[in-house]
């Protein structure tokens, strides 16, 4: 399995989208270097007021800036176009605030590995799961689960996780298109609509390591409701045929 991780390190790019994360970036990073040796890792600083950037420089990450703060979907999406641009074949997104434990991704990369999917998703409340949370703030994204399961026809128990491993040809897909403000949801739903795949594996996530969350109880409420129209609206929409798997994968795009 080393070999195997070694070699799949070598061609994955580790994506950390930040804002305001001066503190909690250097721990993390040093995470990463120890758990996951020979990933290449970008930090995309989102217009931070803080030393985001000159603290992701000092440990080593390449530094993405963004003029300011855009979202985290665009965020995301500038990572993905530097990942095909520089010719990796995966990306590993992790959240800035390290509740995303870089030694929980090697999960994400066996799966990977033993059965090739478009988007492995490290979820929370996978079987065996510890996680427990707020209360009342997994109560609304239990909802909004089934919600999303419906509208892709699949059980998603976690399609707000942002604990991505993303394959090439689904980078080419979001680089077409990835929603803005909290777009992971909608992302899920899009690439299933497009023909991608996507399974979900149980991972143990972390309290955030330093500063403070942008979600609140009651914005928990407001987030989902969001979503709720945001798919909705979604499933109007015609999509772009050149972001569509069959496309993709048929040699529609470099």
């Amino acid at each position: 399995m080393e070999t195997s991780l070694q070699a799949f390190l070598a061609r994955t790019l580790v994506l950390i989208p930040a804002f305001n994360e001066e503190a909690s970036l250097p721990g993390l990073l040093a995470e990463v270097r120890a758990q996951l040796p020979g990933a290449a890792v970008a930090v995309v600083d989102d217009g931070s007021a803080d030393g985001t950037a000159a603290a992701a420089r000092v440990c080593g990450a390449r530094v993405l800036r963004l003029p300011c703060n855009l979202g985290v979907g665009p965020a995301v999406q500038t990572g993905f176009k530097y990942a095909l641009e520089s010719g990796f074949d995966f990306l590993l997104r992790l959240d800035a605030d390290g509740q995303h434990p870089p030694a929980e991704a090697r999960k994400l990369i066996a799966a990977m590995i033993a059965a090739p999917a478009d988007l492995v998703v490290g979820t929370r409340y996978g079987a065996g799961s510890t996680y427990r949370g707020n209360g009342f703030r997994r109560f609304v994204l239990k909802g909004l689960a089934l919600f999303v399961s419906v509208i892709c026809r699949k059980r998603i128990t976690d399609p707000t996780s942002g604990f991505w491993l993303v394959s090439r040809p689904l980078l080419k897909c979001f680089a077409i298109h990835y929603p803005s403000d909290y777009p992971e949801a909608e992302a899920i739903a899009l690439l299933r609509r497009q023909g991608f795949s996507l399974e979900e594996v149980p991972v143990a996530f972390k309290p955030r390591q330093a500063g403070a969350s942008s979600i609140r109880a009651w914005g928990t409420v407001n987030f989902a409701a969001k979503v709720f129209l945001a798919l909705f609206v979604d499933r109007l929409r015609a999509v772009d045929p050149r972001g569509s798997a069959a496309f993709i994968k048929n040699g529609g795009a470099a």
